[in-house]
C-alpha cells in the first residue's frame, strides 16, 4: 500500500515530521538506516533544548521523540535510501536492501555525517584508536591520553565529555582561536584535564596495531592512545543527486521547505541554510509535515486548515 508521506531519516527533524504527519492524519513511514534518534545518539547530553533546565541525555530525548511518533501511528522501517525519483504523482524510494517504497510526498531529513581528516593512518586505525564518536568510544580510554581534532561546538563538547574518562585531552585546532560558542570555550578553559593546542594541524596518525601518536604540521610528535575527529559535517544526500537541486550537497528549498521537485521537502541538517541545532530541526520537521499535508490534500481535492 502506498503511503501519504515517506520520511527519510529518523533524527530530530524526521521524528518531528513523523509526529506532525501522523497526528495530522497522514499515513507516514519513517525510513532510518540505523536507530531512531539519528545524530543525537552520538552525543552525551543536550543542554539547550527548552524544558530541561539541567539538560537531558541525548539518546533519552531521541527515544521520547520516537515514542511520541509511535503513539500517533507512524510506521518505521530500517532501510537506507539509495535513490529517489518521481513517476507522475508518486515518489519512489529504492533502498539498499532492494526495497521499493512509494508515497504521495517525501520529506528528506537524512542529516549529515562527520567529515574525515584525510590524513595518513586515519582509515587504517578506525576502531583502533581513531573515532568519530566520543559517546560511543570514550569509556574505552579511561585513564589514557587522547586528542580531539577540531575547534567548533561539537569538538569542544566531546573534549569535555572525554575528560570524564581520559587522563588528559589534547584539543587540537588549526586556527588561533576556537570557533565554539563562549559558554563552551569557558568550560574548556576551566577544565584542568584539557590542553589547548592552537594553530596546529595533524598530518599523520601513527601506530602499531593501535594508535600511538600524531605527527603534527609544525613538527614533533604527540603521543596519544586515541584521536577523536570533529572537523565538520557533510550531508547524507547522495541518493538525491541529479533529482533535487543541491548546494555543496545540501538540499536547496523554498521558504516553505519545498525542494526543487513539487511535493518533496527537506528539513534539518541536510537542508541548505539550516541552523543545525536540535530545536531548529524539530521546527523544520513540523513545518515540512504540515506543508506535505497541505500538498497531499490539495492533490486529493480536499480542504485543509492549519
Amino acid at each position: 500500500m502506498n503511503k501519504d508521506v515517506i520520511i527519510i531519516g529518523g533524527g530530530p527533524a524526521g521524528l518531528s515530521a513523523a509526529i506532525y504527519a501522523a497526528r495530522g492524519g497522514l499515513k507516514a513511514l519513517v525510513m532510518e538506516k540505523a536507530l531512531p534518534g539519528g545524530k543525537l545518539l552520538s552525543y552525551d547530553k543536550i543542554e539547550n533544548y527548552p524544558g530541561f533546565t539541567e539538560g537531558i541525555s541525548s539518546p533519552q530525548l531521541g527515544q521520547r521523540f520516537k515514542n511520541q511518533a509511535d503513539n500517533f501511528g507512524a510506521e518505521f522501517v530500517t532501510e537506507k535510501a539509495v535513490s529517489l525519483s518521481k513517476d507522475r504523482d508518486l515518489f519512489e524510494v529504492k533502498t539498499e536492501n532492494a526495497g521499493d517504497y512509494k508515497a504521495n510526498s517525501v520529506i528528506i531529513s537524512c542529516g549529515t555525517s562527520r567529515k574525515k581528516l584525510g590524513v595518513s593512518g586515519e582509515d587504517e586505525y578506525v576502531g583502533k584508536g581513531v573515532s568519530y564518536c566520543a559517546v560511543c568510544d570514550g569509556p574505552l580510554f579511561k585513564n589514557r591520553e587522547v586528542a580531539v581534532v577540531g575547534g567548533g561546538n561539537a569538538a569542544c563538547e566531546e573534549a569535555i565529555f572525554l575528560s570524564k574518562f581520559a587522563r588528559k585531552v589534547n584539543l587540537i585546532h588549526r586556527r588561533p582561536e576556537l570557533r565554539a560558542v563562549e559558554c563552551l570555550r569557558k568550560k574548556i578553559e576551566r577544565n584542568e584535564k584539557i590542553e589547548l593546542i592552537l594553530s596546529e594541524e595533524v598530518q599523520e596518525i601513527r601506530g602499531n596495531g593501535m594508535v600511538k601518536s600524531l605527527g603534527l604540521k609544525k613538527g614533533g610528535e604527540l603521543k596519544v592512545n586515541g584521536v577523536f575527529i570533529y572537523v565538520g559535517m557533510q550531508p547524507n544526500t547522495g541518493f538525491v543527486k541529479g533529482f533535487l537541486k543541491t548546494e555543496d550537497g545540501f538540499i536547496v528549498t523554498a521558504e516553505n521547505l519545498e525542494a526543487s521537485v513539487e511535493g518533496a521537502y527537506a528539513a534539518g541538517d541536510c537542508r541548505y541554510g539550516a541552523m543545525r541545532q536540535v530545536i531548529s530541526a524539530c521546527g523544520e520537521g513540523a513545518r515540512a509535515a504540515e506543508e506535505a499535508r497541505k500538498y497531499i490534500e490539495k492533490k486529493k481535492g480536499k480542504a485543509y486548515d492549519w
